[in-house]
């Protein structure tokens, strides 16, 4: 299926009209008005879309409105949006990056802009560039040096039919991360959607399907068939040359380097029943990376990342709340011949779960749980426990005072960190000196 995938693409030179339509899009007259730009074009308020006015967390309307390929609607034009994160961050033992600006300080955090909305009958799209203020920091001065990036990009081509007396919607994505084309917020994309930077450091592991956003250019093609059984089938390869828009700011010594075609396969059920709705699903990924960015060439490290998910939300009237789960095992081999591991093979094991509540669209609450765990290795993890061991908890509360503005706090309670509970790196630093608090007011427009 994959090599039929290719062979399509080959024959419809599909690499020249993705890039077309995209710069077409991105030099159309764009629209700046009150709401962002999917609520402009449908005419709905954000909570039509978003569970509780919880953005980006989809409804089953929104991810309709995301399946179809972002058309729904009367516009025939994309909009253009900016969204802006301001935070606070308190670490509770800050001295293992005693330097970065962010602890301790109120900082404008992040700021994208996104061109979104419907560019034809049967086309639509959703891009963000992102800027983040505290990308490196000058060798001279020290001085924090910001950078504009790709970040999610997510090109549709869809089709509505009706055939055997069953809806269903098909469609075409290009987009440049395995999971970003999920309508589903258990994706590793949107699971965790607060963005949050702090001063922790080290190797914190997790899966490669979680690393790979803004890294690599992919083709899906997807089908819903009667809101009840979704399949994503996609390829992906390096964005760089023709597809290199969808990884602008990653030089190319930082940009993940992919040897040949690797695939993607998504599978979901889902059920819609009053104001519950409910989704299990499952993944795989075949991921082979260079281990040198700068010379891919020779063997390459072989990740194969399996996933089981599920979801389930109750939406009704003022109560909005949700659960989501998501389990990934990884498989990581030959990374003894290109030095990125000491054994042979070596897996990684990461569960995540998080409960949410939203009442009146105005006021709300979240939990957290997240679980890393995974075979012991010191090159790939060279603290003393050679382990990517991490766990904890984040709660968080926030409020929505209008439809398009969040004001929250969450905490970062770590009770494993590197593979231990306390002096973890060697130097008497426990899992808890980790532990973080992080205020944020995040804002679109």
């Amino acid at each position: 299926m994959i090599s039929y995938l290719l062979s399509v693409t080959r024959r419809m030179n599909l690499q020249l009209i993705f890039t077309i339509v995209f710069f077409q899009c991105l030099l159309a007259p764009l629209e700046a008005n009150a709401l962002p730009a999917f609520a402009r074009q449908t005419g709905q308020n954000c909570i039509a879309c978003h569970a509780g006015g919880q953005f980006p967390e989809l409804t089953p309307f929104g991810r309709l409105f995301k399946l179809t390929g972002y058309t729904l609607g009367n516009k025939n034009s994309p909009s253009v949006a900016v969204m802006g994160v301001g935070s606070f961050t308190k670490t509770s033992d800050p001295t293992v990056d005693a330097a970065f600006a962010k602890d301790a300080a109120a900082i404008f955090q992040t700021g994208s802009v996104f061109v979104a909305g419907k560019v034809a009958d049967n086309v639509g799209m959703f891009a963000q560039a992102s800027y983040n203020p505290y990308d490196n920091q000058n060798t001279p001065t020290g001085r924090w040096q910001g950078k504009w990036s790709s970040d999610n990009v997510d090109l549709r081509y869809v089709q509505q039919l009706n055939a055997y007396q069953q809806n269903l919607q098909v469609g075409l994505s290009l987009n440049n991360n395995p999971t970003v084309a999920d309508p589903w917020n258990t994706a590793p994309a949107w699971l965790q959607y607060v963005p949050t930077q702090f001063g922790v450091t080290g190797p914190d592991a997790s899966p490669i399907v979680t690393q790979l956003g803004a890294q690599v250019a992919g083709l899906s093609a997807y089908a819903f068939i009667n809101q009840t059984l979704y399949v994503e089938l996609a390829a992906y390869q390096t964005a760089n040359g023709v597809w290199s828009f969808l990884s602008k700011g990653n030089s190319n010594a930082d940009q993940v380097k992919l040897k040949g075609t690797n695939p993607y396969l998504r599978v979901a059920l889902s059920r819609n029943w009053g104001p519950h709705n409910a989704m299990v699903g499952a993944f795989a990924l075949n991921a082979n990376i260079y281990p040198n960015n700068l010379a891919p060439s020779g063997p390459a490290t072989a990740y194969r990342d399996r996933g089981v998910d599920a979801q389930y939300q109750y939406l009704m009237d003022a109560h909005a709340a949700t659960l989501q789960l998501s389990y990934i095992n990884e498989a990581i081999s030959n990374g003894d011949v290109t030095g990125i591991a000491t054994y042979a093979i070596n897996r990684l094991d990461q569960f995540r779960a998080k409960a949410s509540y939203v009442h009146q669209a105005t006021f709300g609450t979240s939990i957290s749980y997240f679980n890393t765990t995974g075979s012991a290795d010191s090159t790939l993890y060279p603290d003393p426990a050679n382990s990517p061991g991490t766990r904890g908890w984040i709660p968080e509360i926030f409020w929505i005072p209008v439809q398009n503005i969040r004001v929250g706090t969450q905490y970062f309670a770590f009770n494993r960190f590197h593979g231990a509970n306390s002096n973890y790196d060697g130097a008497g630093r426990s899992a808890s000196s980790n532990n973080t608090l992080f205020a944020y007011v995040w804002a679109a427009y």
